[in-house]
């Protein structure tokens, strides 16, 4: 079912271009490059001079006007200049304000390109618009764009690692489940798990984020490994600038974005998880706690790389906020500061628990933590009063997919249960002292001594 109101929705499709059409796009990102380094130089020159920035789109057209710009239209150039002027206008809007905040003033090499209304759709094939007299530049995607193209908006031309995408804007219509804006649902934040959700009639949902820390390790192990090759490079043959180096800086730059496209493929999925749940539980309102002042918390060098580099607590939360919007739930943010260690039976403000279970030395109320950190932040909304979930009626789920290969922390952790499971070889060595088998040899004591184990086990079993 769906609704008159509309909101804009993007897609990310990756290209598949021929040499020639790969050499074109890249010149319309490096000339849109261009173009932005154009404007930090245009108002450095003016701050220099005493004289007033130009912020303004149309006085920024002005400026550039009449400029060779290559195979690049008119169109996509202005898109630059919409860009480069709402971040001046922001910044601008900050400094008032008070608040810390700088002009744009890093070039970048790569810009992306984005067109509204002038492009194409024929199948998998989309046309991009170029300049006048150019030849037209037709790309082929991938997959099949997910939205009807006359609802399409516009077209975003940019490279990732060395790959060309096309983000596609469309408008879609927003969902209409017959939701009870009053049935209030509170939604924890974390790293352990990604979203902890407590909503009425004691429901509650834990998605385990354990894939997700699983992937992080693995990657920072693998980013550590790569470093270390690279340094080995940079002080002789094949060093920084060379064409080895350069084909190692590319497959880092790979790894690096197909990690983040993991990660961020899995936040979509737990979010998706959230929103089936809530609207399952006609929940038509969202209190999601907001994290905000946290990284400047010093909390020792493990926690404080956890929650600034593992923690992706912002794209959990734009996730979530992207697909409530789309199901027609309201979302609100609330200050979770002390939500996960305050007792929501007698309201105790107890010290930081350990683990994942909050026991409470007042009243002696156990509950899971995170549940407990989304019951309080639900009832910082008005009306939003639930009780901390049952254990039989909370949800559990999974965000993302195994590692293509174990964690070598597991396998470390395997081997220290194995030697702990059994006799210790000093054990062994003062057994056949003791015994008349004094020259037997000690691993055919462990052999012994494992299978009686094993078998007093089977007997206590039985």
């Amino acid at each position: 079912m769906g609704s008159d109101r509309v909101v804009l929705r993007t897609a990310r499709v990756q290209v598949r271009a021929t040499p020639g059409q790969r050499r074109r796009c890249f010149a319309l990102l490096r000339m849109a490059g261009d173009v932005w380094a154009a404007l930090i130089e245009l108002n450095r020159a003016r701050f220099a001079r005493g004289g007033k920035p130009v912020f303004s789109y149309t006085a920024l057209c002005r400026e550039l006007a009449g400029t060779d710009m290559g195979e690049l239209s008119s169109d996509g150039a202005r898109s630059v200049l919409r860009r480069y002027s709402a971040a001046c206008l922001e910044t601008t809007k900050r400094k008032k304000a008070g608040l810390a905040a700088r002009y744009p003033r890093r070039r970048r090499a790569l810009f992306p390109v984005r067109f509204y209304r002038t492009f194409q759709f024929e199948g998998r094939r989309v046309r991009l618009p170029v300049a006048t007299g150019s030849p037209p530049l037709w790309v082929r995607l991938t997959r099949e764009v997910p939205y009807d193209p006359a609802t399409v908006r516009s077209v975003t031309l940019l490279a990732d690692a060395g790959r060309l995408f096309i983000d596609v804007t469309a408008e879609v219509s927003v969902e209409d489940h017959a939701l009870d804006r009053s049935r209030v649902a509170g939604v924890d934040l974390g790293i352990i798990h990604p979203y902890a959700v407590a909503g009425p009639d004691r429901a509650g949902l834990l998605i385990s984020g354990r894939q997700l820390r699983a992937e992080e390790r693995l990657h920072l192990e693998d980013a550590k490994r790569r470093a270390r090759h690279m340094a080995r490079k940079s002080s002789n043959k094949g060093g920084r600038g060379s064409r080895r180096w350069r084909r190692i800086r590319a497959a880092q730059r790979r790894a690096e974005a197909r990690h983040v496209r993991k990660i961020r493929h899995a936040h979509h999925q737990a979010a998706k998880e959230v929103i089936a749940w809530a609207v399952a539980h006609q929940v038509g309102t969202l209190v999601v706690g907001d994290p905000k002042g946290i990284t400047h918390k010093k909390s020792g060098r493990r926690q404080n790389w956890r929650v600034n580099t593992s923690w992706r607590r912002v794209h959990l939360t734009q996730a979530l906020t992207d697909k409530a919007l789309r199901a027609g739930i309201v979302v609100v943010r609330v200050d979770e500061r002390g939500t996960s260690r305050t007792c929501p039976g007698c309201g105790y403000r107890a010290g930081k628990p350990k683990g994942r279970r909050f026991r409470c030395s007042a009243c002696g109320h156990v509950a899971h933590r995170d549940l407990v950190g989304a019951t309080n932040i639900a009832r910082k909304y008005p009306g939003g009063i639930v009780d901390v979930p049952e254990a039989t009626s909370t949800t559990h789920r999974r965000a993302g997919k195994p590692p293509a290969r174990r964690d070598r922390r597991r396998h470390l952790w395997d081997a220290h249960r194995r030697r702990r499971s059994c006799s210790t070889p000093s054990h062994f060595t003062a057994l056949a002292a003791k015994t008349s088998l004094g020259r037997m040899e000690t691993s055919h004591l462990h052999d012994v001594a494992v299978s009686a184990e094993f078998g007093a086990s089977r007997e206590s079993l039985a």
